[in-house]
């Protein structure tokens, strides 16, 4: 059995994989204190860390005290694609692991994966294997926020809510701004690609990618569980 460990800016999971079937997973604090039990439980022979955020000392020392080498990946693990990226010594490891899982899911296509969680990425990987990069641009929470702190009046709101077309009060007024503003953000760049890639294979994740609208006619492949799904190939890969 796999031991994924994913961890992002806002938590950290785990993930248990028997070949390439997801039999487990949950989510824990950055001290990752609850990793022992749940390799216990699932039984768990090997793993691989991808982390955006500077583990804590607990952590490390959670991770050295397994009974396996947990495979620390970085922009330059060896991956099933090519890497294009001119700094992959500074390529967030999620982003990699994300075009992985979607090219196994849709091999010989051309692939965007765009992940909304605290950043919004935005990573193209060719119907060759090609990863080339992407984009990165602020995600709903950092644009409520920067909009409350970064002005003397607007108050700090959340994505719950009445959202109209044009905000009657100053509430929606925010709200339909952010979250329409990112569903117009993400439809544009579906647009601008496809028309270099007619065929694009659009896959959306991320924690908040329930709470924007984007039709089917942009062909999208809802899947929460592309990061890990790609960390396991990668971990595999280099068995």
């Amino acid at each position: 059995m796999n031991l994924i460990i994913d961890i992002g800016n806002t938590r950290a999971k785990l993930f248990a994989f028997e070949g390439n079937q997801l039999v487990s997973h949950c989510t824990c604090d950055y001290n990752l204190s609850e990793i022992g039990h749940f390799i216990e439980k699932n039984a768990c022979t090997q793993g691989i860390l991808s982390t955006t955020a500077k583990l804590t000392n607990d952590a490390d020392r959670h991770i050295e005290e397994l009974p396996f080498k947990v495979l620390r990946m970085t922009g330059t693990t060896p991956t099933p694609v090519q890497v294009k990226y001119h700094t992959p010594e500074t390529l967030g490891t999620d982003r990699l692991a994300a075009v992985v899982g979607a090219q196994a899911l849709c091999p010989g296509r051309d692939i965007l994966v765009i992940d909304c969680g605290t950043c919004v990425t935005y990573d193209l990987l060719d119907a060759e294997g090609c990863y080339w990069g992407g984009n990165i641009s602020p995600g709903l929470g950092m644009r409520f926020t920067a909009l409350h702190r970064q002005t003397a009046r607007l108050p700090l709101i959340d994505a719950e809510g009445d959202l109209p077309e044009v905000g009657y009060d100053t509430q929606t007024a925010i709200r339909s701004g952010v979250i329409q503003g990112l569903q117009y953000e993400i439809k544009g760049y579906i647009g601008q690609l496809k028309q270099r890639f007619p065929a694009l294979s659009v896959f959306l994740t991320g924690g908040d990618a329930k709470k924007l609208d984007i039709s089917e006619e942009c062909c999208i492949f809802a899947d929460d569980f592309i990061v890990p799904r790609g960390l396991n190939l990668i971990l595999n890969y280099n068995k």
